[in-house]
């Protein structure tokens, strides 16, 4: 027999609470034929609350012993309170980045547009330095006579 350590759902329409159980894997969610109960998992409580998941560790190792498996959330649970290791996070894809033709394309325009920012800027400086060179040199002229 295939031994599962999984959520039933108890509680009232949206206000879900949940047992942790020790159960045959062919059975349903909430069949009731279950082996064991070791523990409840509340989660209309704050996420750092005790109250939000309470095992009973020593009845969780020995049916770990006897070969029951957790589901993916109870694994989650028993992760958080040591009884096993984490799994680990598994490194995603990079689709969701550009192609590096599209980064090189994004830095080249970064460059175009800050060489027009600069020769506009030498441009603006020289216009300005003509437009104050004949005003000296007209009122020096005039110093001068």
């Amino acid at each position: 027999m295939a031994t599962v350590i999984r959520l039933a759902r108890f509680g009232a329409k949206k206000r879900p609470y949940y047992h942790v159980v020790v159960t045959d894997s062919r059975n349903a969610r909430n069949s009731g034929n279950v082996l064991d109960t070791v523990g409840k998992y509340d989660p209309m409580q704050p996420k750092d609350s005790e109250k939000r998941v309470v095992l009973d560790v020593d009845a969780v190792k020995s049916w770990m012993a006897k070969g029951a498996k957790p589901s993916d959330r109870v694994y989650k649970f028993l992760a958080n309170a040591g009884l096993v290791e984490k799994k680990p996070i598994p490194v995603q894809t990079k689709k969701h980045l550009q192609s590096e033709k599209t980064l090189m394309k994004i830095k080249d325009k970064q460059e175009k547009l800050a060489k027009i920012a600069e020769e506009k800027a030498a441009a603006e400086a020289a216009a300005k330095a003509a437009a104050e060179a004949p005003a000296e040199g007209t009122s020096a002229e005039t110093v001068a006579e």
